[in-house]
């Protein structure tokens, strides 16, 4: 199992994507739990990203919403959500 750390950066954004889009709490939820049993879980379509986020990965929300994170080891830094235009 993964340990899930989240960034200053990432806490806003997520209060702010929460107010925008309340009915999506419950897939963030399942989607996080899914990313620290078994981040290549297919369901999360989980992929690395290039240019300027070159050091960052990402799994889906839904068709348009994405979670950015950072892998080190067995720990994973969530640094952004939002639609997919708000991330990359």
């Amino acid at each position: 199992m993964y340990k899930l750390y989240t960034t200053k950066t990432f806490d806003k954004k997520l209060k702010r994507f929460l107010k925008k889009h309340p009915e999506l709490e419950a897939e963030i939820v399942k989607t996080l739990d899914l990313l620290a049993k078994n981040p290549f879980e297919s369901h999360l379509k989980m992929h690395k990203l290039s240019g300027l986020l070159k050091n960052e990965r990402a799994v889906s929300l839904s068709y348009e919403h994405r979670i950015l994170f950072v892998w080190e080891n067995d720990n994973i830094f969530l640094t952004n959500i939002g639609t997919h235009d708000e991330v990359y």
